[in-house]
């Protein structure tokens, strides 16, 4: 399948990235790593006149530390040892194999190298970022497709169509969000900065998800993800990544959870748990904080009860649609059993 024709335009700086979105908005996507946009207009499914071509931005890339005591961002490599004492900086162009081999990224916050680890392969961890991993499109079996095929279905509600073929009856699009990364970040309490022709502004990443598969991300056609911050608050939380797919490799995942979890110290080594925080994806039109999970775990030593029933929080929390090759009670049960493991892992 050929690309369609467009014309390809490479700012410098986010000041010239913003002022030519604001010249072709409505007309023009935005390219990071090109890593999902590129199949997506090989499929037709997006036709613009321009492309934007983010990759010459070099200030938009790396991971840094803004520690008090210096009083200026560091380079994660060149950071004091220890416990972060202030947030980390994440450039929105970093590439995910960058944040994958972070040793700091990797002390402090398992749970985000954890799930950048499972993203495709390593030529695709090499070309994609962060800023479009976090901004990836919605994805559904009725919809990541060939032109003729949506063309023989009668095209969707999503594109160039009125009807869902998930839920005919009505009228939301049940297109699933397969991020590996934001429900990793949602457990951190991340944050994202947002560049526009009003300046920037920063926002709690799990207020960036409306939970709609058309609407799915609230970024305006003028304004870019320019960076990701990690609080000091969230390093040092044991993190773990579990994810379902297809093909172990490459494919995006069908159903994944994510656990953060702080537990006290003690003379043996086992503690107690001072706060939870799980996040699930690929099961809903966007990533999802567990509700009530920190509240049930809190002061307990966690056992396959305790696990099991996180894990049944996890499924009601789901809601998987025939958007992918496999069942929805099968990605619901994985839902179930992948918390429960993870749970566990993250305990012991």
């Amino acid at each position: 399948m050929s690309l369609p024709e467009f014309r390809l335009l490479r700012p410098h700086t986010v000041d010239e990235a913003i002022a030519v979105l604001a010249q072709h908005a409505g007309n023009i996507r935005v390219l990071a790593g090109g890593t999902d946009l590129i199949p997506s207009m090989r499929q037709k499914l997006f036709e613009p006149e321009y492309v934007l071509d983010l990759r010459g931005i070099a200030e938009l890339r790396g991971v840094r530390v803004r520690d008090l005591g210096r009083g200026t961002p560091l380079l994660a490599k060149e950071a004091r040892n220890g416990a972060p004492t202030s947030e980390v900086e994440i450039g929105a162009l970093t590439p995910l194999s960058a944040i994958e081999r972070s040793s700091y990224l990797c002390e402090h916050y398992p749970v985000l190298t954890e799930a950048a680890a499972t993203v495709a392969s390593p030529v695709i961890r090499n070309m994609g970022t962060i800023g479009g991993n976090i901004c990836l499109d919605t994805r559904c079996l009725w919809y990541n497709q060939s032109l003729a095929w949506r063309k023989g279905c009668g095209f969707c509600i999503k594109k160039d169509g009125d009807l869902c073929h998930v839920a005919p009856g009505g009228s939301k699009c049940w297109a699933a969000f397969s991020g590996d990364t934001p429900p990793a970040l949602l457990c951190l309490n991340a944050e994202i900065e947002i560049a526009g022709v009003n300046g920037t502004r920063r926002m709690p990443l799990r207020e960036f998800y409306p939970g709609d598969g058309i609407n799915y991300r609230k970024l305006p056609a003028n304004e870019l993800v320019t960076r990701v911050f990690l609080p000091a608050e969230s390093a040092g939380y044991r993190g773990i990544y579990r994810k379902l797919r297809v093909r172990g490799s490459i494919d995006y995942p069908l159903a994944a959870v994510a656990v953060a979890m702080k537990r006290t110290s003690s003379g043996n080594g086992v503690g107690q748990v001072v706060e939870a925080r799980i996040a699930i994806t690929a099961v809903n039109p966007a990533p999802t904080l567990l509700m009530g999970v920190s509240e049930l775990l809190a002061g307990k030593n966690i056992d396959e009860t305790l696990a099991e029933a996180v894990g049944g929080i996890a499924a009601r929390t789901a809601k998987p649609l025939t958007t992918s090759a496999l069942t929805p009670e099968y990605r619901r049960e994985m839902i179930r059993v992948f918390t429960k493991r993870a749970v566990l892992a993250a305990w012991n």
